[in-house]
């Protein structure tokens, strides 16, 4: 069983790399900014027909209002930019947004940010890959019935990729970005330029029957507040760069917050510039079955370019392409800052190891494991995925401008230098209005989506911030449990072998052998009388061999054999504090010894295992829990050669 999960396993993965080699798998500096900018520009696949999905709602009359909610929507993108740049300054250490507000609101905030940051990365794959999905399904329709599944099988050779250690290529990203960015770029700029030509330019889906239902003023502006926020999934991304910025080069914070103004710019651009065109072109977003039969961006090129295929296909592929790569940032990073919440004891300190391959594996399945989740319980559609994503986001968003203003507050207080003051007023300025729009956003899908999945946004993040303040809390009570006390430790006054006996044989003689070797106080074999026959048989053997260590009887009225041993135990500690006892216990050990011999040319297998060792692990979960008390078992390893100890006296 075990060889064959190690074959398994070296066939998936590979074979392990060396420690030494890790510093090959760091990304340089010129992945960055292509790796890094997959994140922000890859919204552009999904958040602008998020708008109309929302407006849709209402009817086509309602489209009148798509531009000035992307407008809105724009707004917010360049608050959150604005005040991330300060904070990459700020934090050049690649804080992101769990360091930021741990050092400004404590570890309470911390964890709650670090919850919010697990749904976000996980929403980030199930996502992408979603939307990835429908891109393609534009193109291959028979795709459909198959999407949520499609997903999955996308996730879980994302997951593979990255557990075998492999990088994409930073020529490859940015060839997909760019390719992505200029064919956005291309069909907004050809559209606007045709329009102002005169052209008449109407989408497929613009012969679509209007919808004649009749919407209060209340009812409409909750719809457009509504479309507001699920439109300002276009933000996410942004606050990767805050935990990359070693990636750059020094001065790495100037150099980061100069990225997020460029990549930030052209996000708001390509965001802003596709909402008006799909407006004035009169583009359509119905869902069926949580799916856009037509793709905003799809129907876009086809009236911009005449439905030529040969337009559609590179951007749609882009498009697909960009997504599955903003999915493998998240594989990447992921991983990385689980393992700096196990450093800060909030997770298992098993997410903290690196696999075979140098990457943190554990990590890698997690997020692959949850992403497809979500992806198959939401049928696939990125549609009813955003709102559990837009409360992830903003929520980790609003707690860490909310800890940059806090932390210009603390600059203000300490600082006198005039222009040092002033920049740090601007910086206050902008990490407020970036909490109060962020906050707008949140509060919006709270009482707008909740009862469409939202709850269970809230839920995750719930439950992923009571198990951190329960590791947290197992972990530093450890800590203060074993740490050493001040002065000279206190050792154990005398030490106690006892080995256990049930006959004369080949294991017994090893454990008498390793017992002795370990020069203890005392040695004492123990056994049970059970069958009364058996055991004078046994103190019989045991004199004729003329052992050399005493052999001490228990009796056992009612036939057990743990319970007496076990009270034996704990009366020689109950005697003696201080002292320490050591109880020696076989292990048979089946079906693993060299290839000669009846028990290895498959006579015995695995399932033998469960005829032996039972005693054994009985009395270790009995011993375990005594203070003072060790169990060590001594393997023999069933199908070995091996010379016999001497089986008349134990040497002293």
């Amino acid at each position: 069983m075990t060889r064959s999960w190690a074959v398994l396993k070296r066939l998936l993965v590979g074979e392990p790399f060396a420690s030494g080699r890790g510093s090959s798998l760091v990304l340089s500096k010129r992945y960055a900014i292509p790796l890094l900018a997959v994140n922000p520009i890859s919204s552009i696949a999904y958040a602008p027909e998020q708008v109309f999905l929302v407006l849709g709602l209402a009817g086509t009359a309602a489209y009148a209002l798509s531009p000035w909610t992307g407008l809105a929507v724009a707004a917010v993108m360049c608050a959150v930019i604005a005040s991330y740049r300060y904070t990459v300054q700020a934090y050049p250490g690649g804080g992101g947004d769990y360091r930021v507000v741990t050092a400004n609101f404590g570890p309470g905030a911390g964890r709650l940010a670090a919850a919010a940051l697990v749904l976000d990365y996980i929403l980030t794959v199930a996502v992408s890959t979603a939307a990835a999905v429908a891109a393609l399904v534009a193109l291959m329709p028979g795709l459909q019935p198959w999407r949520e599944w499609a997903a999955a099988a996308a996730i879980a050779v994302l997951a593979a990729f990255n557990l075998r250690g492999l990088r994409v290529s930073g020529r490859f990203a940015a060839g997909v970005t760019i390719a992505f960015v200029a064919g956005i770029a291309a069909i907004v700029l050809t559209g606007l330029v045709r329009l102002a030509a005169g052209d008449d330019l109407a989408a497929p889906a613009a012969e679509r029957p209007e919808d004649q239902r009749e919407w209060t003023s209340a009812a409409l502006f909750l719809l457009c507040a509504r479309a507001f926020a699920a439109g300002s999934v276009a933000v996410t991304g942004v606050e990767t760069f805050t935990t990359r910025v070693r990636f750059f080069r020094p001065p790495r914070g100037r150099n980061a917050a100069a990225a997020i103004t460029t990549v930030g710019a052209a996000t708001v651009a390509l965001f802003t510039g596709t909402v008006v065109l799909a407006f004035l072109v009169g583009a359509h977003a119905t869902p069926v079955d949580g799916l856009l039969q037509y793709p905003l961006i799809a129907q876009l090129a086809d009236t911009v370019f005449g439905g030529s295929p040969a337009a559609r296909w590179p951007v749609m592929l882009a498009t697909a392409g960009v997504l599955l790569l903003a999915a493998n940032t998240a594989f990447v990073g992921f991983p990385q800052l689980a393992s700096v919440f196990a450093e800060d004891s909030l997770l298992p300190r098993q997410l903290h190891k690196r696999g075979d391959r140098l990457v943190y594996s554990n990590g890698i399945l997690i997020l692959a494991v949850a992403a497809a989740l979500l992806v198959v319980l939401f049928g696939g559609g990125a549609y009813e995925l955003i709102g559990l994503y837009v409360v992830g986001v903003f929520l980790s968003m609003v707690l860490s401008h909310a800890a940059m203003s806090r932390h210009w507050r603390r600059v203000l207080d300490v600082e006198r230098d005039p222009g040092r003051r002033s920049r740090a007023r601007r910086a206050r300025a902008t990490a407020i209005a970036a909490v109060l729009a962020c906050t707008a956003v949140l509060v919006i899908v709270a009482f707008t989506l909740f009862r469409r999945g939202g709850w269970i946004a809230v839920l995750i993040i719930g439950g992923c911030y009571l198990l951190m303040r329960a590791i947290a809390k197992h972990y530093a009570a450890v800590r203060d449990e074993i740490e050493l006390p001040p002065g000279k430790p206190k050792l154990p006054s005398r030490s106690h072998a006892i080995v256990l006996v049930s006959s004369v044989n080949l294991p017994l003689m090893r454990m008498l052998s390793y017992a002795k070797g370990t020069r203890p106080d005392t040695i004492t074999a123990l056994t049970v009388n059970v069958d009364a026959a058996a055991s004078r048989r046994l103190v019989a053997e045991w004199d004729r061999r003329r052992i050399g260590v005493p052999l001490t009887v228990l009796d056992s009225p009612y036939r057990e054999i743990t319970g007496p041993i076990a009270e034996y135990v704990k009366a020689r500690r109950r005697d003696a504090p201080r002292d320490v006892v050591t109880v020696y216990l076989p292990e048979y050990v089946v079906g693993l010894g060299p290839q000669r011999g009846r028990l290895s040319r498959g006579y015995y297998n695995w399932s033998a295992s469960l005829l032996h060792n039972q005693t054994t692990k009985a009395l270790r979960r009995q011993l375990k829990y005594e203070p003072g008390v060790m169990v060590c078992t001594v393997p023999w390893i069933l199908g070995e050669s091996t010379e016999p100890p001497p089986l008349r006296r134990i040497p002293k």
